[in-house]
């Protein structure tokens, strides 16, 4: 058990959990329905540890306990999914488990990926980690490939990397921005029938995360993207094997990565 556990009685966290309302819990433990390490628990009202190595050491009507608080997901986001619990259409969270969709503190994406980019995405429900990775002073890189509607008039990477490109209706400059011609192995989050497309495709490195960045600043830059992906977030890569729609949970290790 980690130093750092906190400790939690039993009903409020499986109600958290999405398990159902703490009277649904307590008939769940009545009926020795939630193991601990091999044992039923016969007290709802008890508290139990709540570490990261608790849902590999409790049961939930026989399957292993949904990851506690402090939940780390890395999710290749599909194109027509939209990053909001409100709007209208596909939402990013109708792709996570439904009781998940009930948790609390409830789980929501660290920044954003609109409805027409795909790639890595990243969510949580701890707010100490989301802030930390949002935030400026961070640093965390993001890196997206863009398929872009026009030919490179030759100065776009020096202008994107001099830190003087003003985005419409923003009054200060973006940060330095790192832009190279995409590789043919780098072209792999895009399809086929869009790298075939006339337009080029770049890659792009940020450090900020305003509205639409990529989009607007090559508009900006008098092009226009038609596809655009992230393959990565800090030091993590959108692996190989995480097809669109899919997701994993981060461990530690992963989650130090974001930072790195």
């Amino acid at each position: 058990m980690s130093a750092a556990a906190k400790s939690m009685r039993l009903d409020r966290l499986l109600a958290n959990l999405g398990y159902g309302s703490r009277r649904d819990i307590q008939s769940l433990v009545k009926r020795g329905r939630v193991v601990l390490d091999g044992s039923p628990l016969t007290d709802a009202g008890q508290h139990v540890a709540v570490s990261r190595e608790l849902s590999e050491r409790m049961t939930i009507a026989g399957a292993r306990l949904d990851p506690p608080p402090g939940l780390v997901l890395m999710m290749h986001k599909p194109l027509g999914v939209t990053c909001s619990h409100k709007e209208a259409g596909p939402l990013i969270y109708h792709l996570l488990p439904q009781r998940w969709r009930a948790r609390k503190p409830a789980i929501s994406t660290i920044g954003r990926l609109d409805k027409d980019t795909s790639g890595l995405l990243l969510l949580t429900d701890d707010g100490a980690l989301l802030h930390r990775a949002i935030a400026p002073k961070s640093k965390v890189a993001k890196r997206y490939l863009a398929r872009l509607a026009r030919p490179l008039r030759g100065d776009e990477a020096e202008v994107l990397a001099s830190g003087t490109l003003m985005l419409e209706g923003e009054a200060k400059p973006l940060l330095p921005v790192e832009m190279e011609i995409a590789t043919e192995a780098e072209c792999g989050g895009l399809s086929k029938a869009e790298v075939d497309a006339n337009g080029p495709v770049v890659v792009v490195t940020l450090m900020e995360g305003r509205y639409h960045q990529v989009r607007r600043m090559f508009a900006a830059l008098g092009n226009h993207v038609g596809a655009l992906h992230r393959d990565r977030f800090g030091g993590l890569q959108m692996p190989d094997d995480l097809a669109a729609g899919e997701f994993r949970v981060l461990d530690e290790a992963g989650i130090e990565r974001i930072f790195a």
